[in-house]
């Protein structure tokens, strides 16, 4: 590795931004994380993220290119921040010529998701698959997918976002004007305030804080039929929005990630039982239903690592 370059991932959250120099999947040295909201003017906070980058670049001389992963629609090929989901000021922002600028090493920007599924799909669960969809579930829901060994894009670079795709055609409206979205059912503030509904329609007293995804989980652990209920319905939704995805696409495996994921098989077993019911021979008997490899550090490794294949 003496000799090896060396690239940097940016993975900007709502809540913070983190950065790290990467090797391969190994994140060798990373910064403190950057409080996103404290910062309400764009420029410094991108002043913030350069400053940062500088300083692990100083004790890392071998890091040849920047990769970063944003949570919102990107425009891959140019670099271009469409917009941000919970970012204000973020619309139609040049970040890779203005990286590049002012850092002077080779950048690329892509979707947070994609920078996650990447780096399942190189060095994680998805690795050797030719054809992969990914989820991811966390405050939203977004995806990814690899057809043929490539990742799919679209024409303005919003392939594979399973979370605005509808499993109601007289759903809830979507913020795009979608109707029955996934992500309004199956984000983290959906699935805690539809489990408060739950418990307050039972005659039990919780406060929204023991009706998050984790206090679910740890209660559906504990035999709580509630928690157990909740559980069986975000496998069956998950499981009506990826039946879709196998029927249009037909991939060798589906990989699921992000904070909501990390309830394991009470989400893993009704999501495989609910979508096998929907699928015929060829659609499920070779198909794979995994677990991401990578816990929050995937955007990260992820958005280093596509840095690295593009230089």
């Amino acid at each position: 590795m003496s000799d090896s370059p060396l690239t940097i991932g940016i993975d900007f959250g709502g809540t913070s931004v983190r950065i790290a120099v990467v090797y391969q999947s190994h994140i060798l040295d990373q910064a403190p994380a950057i409080a996103t909201q404290d910062f309400q003017i764009r420029d410094e906070l991108i002043e913030a993220m350069v400053r940062t980058v500088e300083d692990l670049r100083a004790r890392h001389p071998r890091v040849v290119a920047i990769g970063v992963g944003m949570p919102g629609f990107v425009n891959f090929e140019k670099g271009l921040v469409y917009s941000l989901t919970n970012v204000k000021d973020w619309d139609s922002i040049p970040l890779k010529d203005i990286l590049e600028q002012k850092i002077g090493l080779p950048v690329r920007v892509d979707n947070d998701a994609k920078c996650m599924a990447f780096a399942e799909w190189k060095c994680g669960a998805g690795r050797g698959f030719q054809d992969v969809v990914f989820i991811a579930m966390g405050t939203g829901v977004g995806g990814a997918i690899i057809a043929n060994g490539q990742m799919v894009r679209g024409i303005g670079h919003g392939a594979g976002e399973i979370g605005q795709t509808s499993i109601d055609y007289q759903g809830r409206p979507g913020h795009y004007g979608n109707l029955g979205a996934l992500e309004d059912y199956v984000g983290n503030g959906e699935i805690t305030a539809t489990a408060w509904n739950s418990y307050t329609e039972a005659g039990v007293h919780k406060t929204l804080e023991q009706c998050t995804p984790a206090a679910l989980a740890a209660a559906a652990h504990q035999g709580d039929p509630i928690a157990l209920a909740r559980w069986e319905e975000i496998g069956r939704l998950m499981a009506t929005a990826a039946m879709n995805c196998c029927w249009l696409l037909n991939p060798e495996a589906i990989v699921i990630g992000g904070g909501v994921a990390r309830a394991g098989e009470l989400l893993f077993k009704p999501f495989r039982e609910h979508l096998s019911a929907q699928l015929s021979g060829p659609f499920k008997d070779h198909l794979k239903i995994l677990p991401a490899a990578f816990g929050h550090e995937a955007g990260t490794i992820g958005a280093a690592a596509i840095a690295r294949e593009a230089v």
